[in-house]
């Protein structure tokens, strides 16, 4: 007799395997009854009597006898009739994928990061705070990932500049020695600033796109507490064309100018020279020291989105007013989630009514 014994136990709730089903077919073979079988395999006798009969099939087999032919019927256990019709069912069991079952957020999130270069993060939150499509259905940040890298999606990785872009690798700090004093440092900056407690306090930093010398450059300006940008197009990285642009900023804002703008940081580049000057009747200027670009991490991660738009080395002097404003208007409007995915401009606007309220209380 063909040792047949398993000495491996069987997993209480665990499905058949293939090799478990072709001994099957051989202990049947031997007229083993179905309670052997299970016995034998360590499983429940339910088990082996509801395989044996899901994996039998019908058999002709066909006998001629004085010149007639005769088809005799019977049927038999078929371990590999068995284990396919287990992997079709397998490939049919189960809830249906949660992508299959939301077209409307798959198609709305594929809009929002094609058209709107959104990241899936601020997808997934807008969409939570829009009443997309119902909860449920909402993956998370992970998940929607997965969706692209499995292809799920029209949106493919080449399309998330910030995926493709990002560097793992940790730097190491170095301060280096302060060689210019443009005013007064950030360490005498009030404390309040730092925590974003208070709505005016300002970033100034320059964004260049070629290095030829009469490019244009952009003058952008960050409010630290909503995120909100004003991007200007000047005509050079100089002091001059920096304090025109501010001298222009200070005008449009008149009357209001102390209320937005209550403190503004800047690095110690040399276009900004001549900001303290021209902003001491205004408001506070501060500056970083010098190659410490973490002090001004609002503003670098500002430049990030910037660069979706104006990669390096592209001439800015080939970029339109409008095309600048477009930008402008998609940084502000774009959902953030250190702001609960509400956007930099929903913000500003509510923190600028509520200063103007509580100085007029």
């Amino acid at each position: 007799m063909t040792q047949l014994h398993d000495t491996t136990e069987s997993i209480k709730g665990k499905h058949l395997t293939k090799a478990e089903r072709a001994q099957i077919k051989i202990l049947k073979q031997e007229n083993y009854s179905n309670r052997d079988i299970a016995a034998r395999l360590g499983r429940a006798p339910q088990t082996i009597n509801n395989e044996i009969k899901r994996g039998t099939v019908r058999q002709i087999r066909r006998q001629k006898q004085n010149g007639k032919t005769y088809d005799y019927e019977y049927h038999v256990y078929d371990p590999d009739y068995a284990q396919t019709r287990y992997e079709t069912h397998r490939l049919h069991s189960g809830r249906r994928p949660k992508w299959s079952r939301s077209n409307t957020f798959v198609d709305w999130a594929d809009t929002q990061m094609l058209d709107h270069h959104w990241s899936p993060d601020a997808v997934i939150g807008a969409a939570k705070q829009r009443d997309v499509c119902p909860a449920e259905l909402i993956p998370c940040t992970t998940t929607l990932y997965n969706w692209i890298d499995r292809q799920i999606m029209r949106t493919k990785n080449i399309h998330l500049s910030e995926k493709l872009s990002r560097n793992t690798k940790s730097k190491t700090r170095k301060d280096r020695e302060h060689k210019r004093d443009l005013g007064p440092s950030i360490a005498e900056r009030p404390e309040g600033v730092e925590s974003r407690e208070t709505f005016g306090h300002w970033e100034i930093d320059t964004v260049i796109g070629s290095k030829h010398k009469d490019d244009a450059v952009l003058l952008t300006l960050v409010e630290r507490q909503t995120r909100f940008e004003v991007l200007l197009k000047i005509e050079g990285k100089d002091a001059q064309p920096v304090t025109e642009a501010i001298e222009r900023l200070v005008e449009r804002g008149g009357a209001h100018m102390p209320s937005l703008f209550k403190t503004i940081t800047a690095d110690n580049g040399s276009e900004f020279s001549e900001l303290h000057e021209t902003l001491k009747s205004v408001t506070d200027v501060y500056f970083a020291r010098p190659f410490a670009s973490y002090e001004r991490g609002t503003s670098e991660n500002q430049h990030k989105l910037i660069r979706r738009f104006i990669p390096k080395g592209q001439s800015i002097s080939s970029i339109s007013d409008r095309q600048v404003q477009r930008i402008q208007r998609w940084m502000n409007d774009y959902p953030r989630k250190i702001l609960d995915y509400k956007t930099p401009h929903e913000c500003f606007v509510k923190a600028f009514k509520q200063t103007q309220s509580a100085q007029s209380a």
